[in-house]
């Protein structure tokens, strides 16, 4: 057995392994035009299963800020098991550095093309040659490589699950009158609404909702997830694509715990300042095998 092989069946503790491959990176189901279905070959890659909670941010943020880290925002959170919120790209960006140093595993994102400098303040706009992407450490998924993970190995359906959704398979926002595909019930989950408020939130604990195919919680709903790329349109296909070479707005995915069904689509796309921290934001990280 070669070490790739050791690797695909040993993964991390918390993670999965999204095999390599290729598959169908958009769809034609409700007239995205920002979404045309692409082919896109992916190498394999390790996941979090479930997105990063409050209290896995709290911990390796608490280590950051004591080794040089600054952050724009503390984060935010409902509950300790439930995942971190108000994070800005930025932020998650140097929070992967962190875990990665936290773990003895070698940093993704530097401040300079020579790959010496690890990203650990401000606010940066690194661009893909900042990035050291065969280094063992964490970092966050392309759009691509999310997309391929929240399909769970389907392709061409609306959600991880199928082309129909409901409150019992995620957190969102129910609006059965105007959504055909959703099977609601109406109005806030009510695993969400419990010890909740729109203030802070309604978000559910991690891990609160079936898996996916590839074992992924959350994939759908609860909050949106910061990618890697810059928004552009159309997105590119290819092998292993990382976006735009530069642009104003980072990519989101996945849709939140106050969005309709039509935002947890698998081919819904999302887009914010990189600087932006609202309560409806969270993340989790990949690893190169």
């Amino acid at each position: 057995m070669n070490t790739n092989q050791i690797n695909v069946f040993n993964p991390p503790v918390g993670m999965a392994v999204i095999p390599s491959g290729s598959f169908t990176m958009g769809d034609t189901l409700d007239g995205e035009s920002d979404a045309i279905p692409t082919n896109v070959t992916l190498s394999a890659f390790y996941i979090d299963t479930n997105l990063v909670s409050y209290s896995e941010w709290q911990s390796v943020y608490n280590w950051a800020t004591n080794y040089g880290y600054v952050f724009d925002d503390a984060g935010a959170g409902k509950a300790a098991n439930n995942p971190v919120q108000t994070v800005n790209w930025y932020d998650t960006v140097k929070w992967c550095n962190a875990r990665s140093q936290q773990a003895g595993l070698k940093p993704v994102y530097y401040t300079d093309a020579s790959l010496t400098q690890v990203y650990t303040n401000g606010e940066v706009d690194l661009a893909k040659t900042n990035v050291n992407w065969t280094a063992n450490g964490y970092r966050l998924p392309t759009e691509a490589e999310w997309e391929k993970a929240a399909r769970g190995g389907l392709n061409g359906l609306r959600f991880p699950g199928g082309n129909t959704i409901s409150e019992s398979q995620a957190n969102y926002y129910g609006f059965t009158s105007s959504i055909s595909y959703d099977l609601g019930p109406s109005g806030w989950n009510a695993v969400g609404a419990v010890g909740g408020s729109v203030t802070i939130g309604y978000t559910s604990p991690v891990g609160s909702f079936a898996a996916n195919g590839y074992g992924l919680y959350d994939m759908a709903g609860n909050v949106f997830e910061w990618c890697w790329d810059w928004y552009g349109t159309p997105y590119a296909g290819g092998i292993n694509p990382r976006g735009p070479t530069s642009g104003s707005h980072r990519v989101l995915r996945g849709g939140d715990w106050g969005g309709y069904a039509n935002y947890a689509r698998c081919a819904f796309r999302n887009s914010f300042n990189p600087n932006i921290s609202y309560y409806y934001f969270g993340f989790r990280c990949v690893r190169g095998l």
